[in-house]
Order: structure tokens, then C-alpha cells, then sequence
């Protein structure tokens, strides 16, 4: 009889590391803003790394899940379902940011003059918005040619490229079998990779600490202290209240789902991206007992349109900004700049802090508030794209397990194993079981 696995190390646990390197990022920024400042290169470089392996990661795994399906139809009634899913709670979590702003009221008696704002500061997001049209942004899902997506590392592109190849597989029927098994084949030694990559987030994390806090400084925060507080109250209350429900109703704990991601939402909290967590969220979510299908085309597509933190922080600095500005806004204006956001979410995804890029997008189109006034919040923005970043990865961990329940792609065995903390949830060197060749396509 084998020997029993002894339990790893504190100190070699990827989370711990993390916590560590997020600590020491904070002091370094703190007491040595300028070296500090200096450490920005290592936050870059590890999610640059990350980035180059998603584009293969999801061609893998959304290429051999739809390959494997035997009814063709499932992949539009996935894809059907996600976007109801992510259309409800987008818009909820918009409603949400609005009231909670109008209860709170975190911009009265500021009275900030809006001729007195520096618009300069805020011109370059002001571009990036403009660029950045619905009708861009769905013309854009379709690459200039095949290979093109993996080049530029655009994930809806690849998602795009990798549904169509994976029909084409389903289509021509056994004789794509070799193609299959070289995919899954190749499948191995990239989810090997992306372990190596894992062991470099306590670099990164303390890298990308330590600038926010060398530059922005923990005195900004604390200007602005009302906004931000308010902000990361409401995503929690949004995660527990809104989404713990949704949890409840499909049978799992929020709470757990949480614990069970820690490692990736300690990584999006140090580097403030989300991206750099997307790899192994998606080895989780199949771990926790979601099919490799379901999982495919859920959280690569929810990175786009499932931006739960991005909508409440959307409405809520909107109606700080008007409200700091002594800017009074009709309902008129509010169910306008309602539908503006609905859209613009979806215009400005993928881009490089698009939660401010999205915000100018929406303001630029409701003159009622002036896009000048993001300067007033452009100090603690990082701060606050943390705290979007991590409503985003839980809600769409969440809609992944949904989905797979609504779809009956759901092991609810597995599912209650991985949230009672039975599953092991450090990055691996192999990819979970339904990417393997001997384990078919389905859970």
C-alpha cells in the first residue's frame, strides 16, 4: 500500500506566498514609495506571462469540449443560457451601484465647481472610449485570419476561433479523431506550463503592490475613503447577498466557492487583473465538477460580458461624480445613463482598465455629467479596479456552475467534495480529468 501524501508545507502553499509578497509590496510602497514605483516591471512581467498562455489554454479546452459533444445544438443552448445569466446580473448589479450611491450619497457636500476640473488628466480614457463602440467591439470578435487571435491575445477572438473549430471537428465525426488526440495531447504539457507560471505570482503580486501603493500612495485612498468604502461594501454585500443566493438556490455555499478560489482571488488582488487568474479558474471550475464544455464557454465569454464589479462601480462613480459637483440628475438622466452603461460594458471589455475606459464611454454619452469629473476619482481608481476585479472572477465562477446545473453538466458529487475543501486546489502540473484523452467528454 502507497504511503500517505504528507501535507505540504505552509510556507510552500501558493495563497500563503501571496499573502506574503502582497505585505511586503504594501510596506515597500509605503516606507520606499520610490522603490517601490521601481517594482512595476514585475507585476507587468508576470501578467504578460500569464497572458501568453491563455490563448492556447481556451483553444484547448473550448476546441476539444465542443469537439467531444455529440449534439451541436448544446453549444448555442450554453452559449443562450450564459448570456441570460450574464445579462441579469449585469443589470442587477447596475440597478444596485445606483441606489446604494443614492443612499449613501458618498460625492454630497464636496462641492467641487466642474470648471475647476483638469480634463487633461482623464483624455487619454476619453480616446480609448470613443475607440471603443458596441459595433467596434463585435466587428472586433472576428479576427483578421485564423492564427491572427493568438498573436494579439484577444479572448473573444480565440473563444471565437476555438467554438468554430471545435464544430468543424464535431462535424467531420471519426475521422477527426487524430486531431482530437494531438489537441489533447497537447493539452498535458500546457497545463504544466501554466504551473511553472503559477510559482511566479508571489513576484508578481509583490511587484504590482508595491507600485500601486509607491505611486498612488495609502493617503489617496483615504481622500476619496467615503467612495472606495462604499464601493467594496456594496461588492461584498453584492457577493453575499445577490450572488450567495443564487448559490443557495443551486445548491452550493458562496462562502465555500470563495474559500475554494482563494488562490485566484489573492492573485487578482495583488496584480489587478483579472486575466491573471483566468487559467486556473477555469482548471477549478472543471475540478469542482463543471464539464470541460460548460467551463469553455462560460468564463472566457463572462470576461467580457459578465462584469458584475465593473457595472456597480460604473453607476456609483457616475452619481459620486454628479453628486460631488452639486449635479442634479432627473430620472430621465439615470435611466439614461442606465442603458448607456448596459452597452458600453460590453463596448469597452477587454481593454486595459476598462472600468475607467468604460465610465468615460458612458459619461461622454450623458452630458449631464461632466467627464472632466473622473479626475476626482482618478487617484484611487487602481484601488477600486482590485475590488472590481475580484467581483468579476466570483461572478463568474458562480455563472459557471450555474450554467453546468441548468445545462445538467453538473457533478454534484464532485461539486460538494471541491466546496468541503476534499479537491485539491493548487495550481497542477496536469490538467483536470475531463481534458484527459481516456476520460471522454462529459462529466
Amino acid at each position: 500500500m502507497a504511503a500517505p501524501a504528507r501535507p505540504q508545507k505552509w510556507y510552500k502553499i501558493l495563497y500563503v506566498q501571496v499573502i506574503f509578497a502582497i505585505i511586503i509590496g504594501i510596506l515597500l510602497g509605503h516606507f520606499k514609495p520610490e522603490i517601490g514605483e521601481a517594482m512595476k516591471p514585475l507585476g507587468d512581467g508576470f501578467i504578460k506571462l500569464v497572458k501568453m498562455i491563455i490563448a492556447p489554454v481556451i483553444f484547448l479546452t473550448v476546441t476539444s469540449g465542443i469537439a467531444a459533444m455529440s449534439d451541436l445544438k448544446k453549444v448555442g443552448r450554453v452559449t443562450g443560457k450564459a448570456m441570460i445569466y450574464f445579462l441579469t446580473f449585469s443589470t442587477l448589479a447596475l440597478i444596485i451601484g445606483m441606489i446604494v450611491s443614492h443612499i449613501v450619497q458618498p460625492g454630497a457636500g464636496m462641492n467641487i465647481d466642474p470648471k475647476s476640473l483638469d480634463g487633461g488628466a482623464v483624455a487619454q480614457y476619453v480616446t480609448k472610449a470613443h475607440d471603443s463602440t458596441v459595433t467596434g467591439f463585435l466587428m472586433n470578435i472576428i479576427p483578421t485570419t485564423l492564427v491572427s487571435p493568438f498573436v494579439t491575445g484577444d479572448i473573444l477572438q480565440v473563444l471565437f476561433v476555438a467554438v468554430l473549430f471545435g464544430i468543424a471537428l464535431a462535424m467531420v465525426g471519426p475521422k477527426a479523431k487524430p486531431v482530437l488526440d494531438l489537441i489533447n495531447a497537447v493539452t498535458t504539457p500546457v497545463f504544466r506550463l501554466v504551473a511553472m507560471l503559477m510559482k511566479f505570482a508571489p513576484i508578481g503580486a509583490f511587484g504590482a503592490m508595491a507600485f500601486t501603493i509607491g505611486k498612488y500612495g495609502i493617503e489617496s485612498v483615504v481622500n476619496l475613503a467615503m467612495l472606495v468604502g462604499t464601493f467594496y461594501a456594496t461588492s461584498i454585500l453584492f457577493v453575499l447577498v445577490v450572488l450567495g443566493g443564487v448559490a443557495r438556490y443551486n445548491g452550493f455555499s458562496i462562502i465555500r466557492l470563495v474559500r475554494y478560489i482563494r488562490e485566484e482571488l489573492l492573485l487578482v488582488l495583488g496584480t489587478s487583473s483579472s486575466e491573471a487568474a483566468l487559467p486556473t479558474l477555469m482548471q477549478k471550475m472543471e475540478r469542482a465538477g463543471c464539464s470541460k464544455s460548460v467551463v469553455g464557454l462560460v468564463v472566457p465569454t463572462g470576461y467580457s460580458f459578465n462584469l458584475d464589479g465593473t457595472n456597480i462601480y460604473m453607476t456609483m462613480a457616475a452619481l459620486f461624480i454628479a453628486q460631488a459637483c452639486n449635479i442634479p440628475l432627473s430620472l430621465g438622466d439615470q435611466i439614461l445613463l442606465l442603458l448607456v452603461a448596459m452597452l458600453s460594458s460590453k463596448g469597452a471589455a477587454g481593454v486595459t482598465g476598462a472600468g475607467f475606459i468604460t465610465l468615460a464611454a458612458t459619461l461622454s454619452v450623458v452630458p449631464t455629467v461632466p467627464v472632466a469629473g473622473m479626475a476626482l476619482i482618478l487617484g484611487v481608481d487602481r484601488f477600486m479596479s482590485e475590488c472590481r476585479a475580484l467581483t468579476n472572477l466570483v461572478g463568474n465562477a458562480t455563472a459557471s456552475i450555474v450554467v453546468a446545473r441548468w445545462e445538467g453538466e453538473l457533478d454534484k458529487e464532485q461539486l460538494d467534495r471541491a466546496m468541503a475543501g476534499e479537491v485539491m486546489t493548487d495550481p497542477v502540473a496536469t490538467p483536470p480529468a475531463s481534458l484527459t484523452p481516456a476520460s471522454g467528454s462529459a462529466h
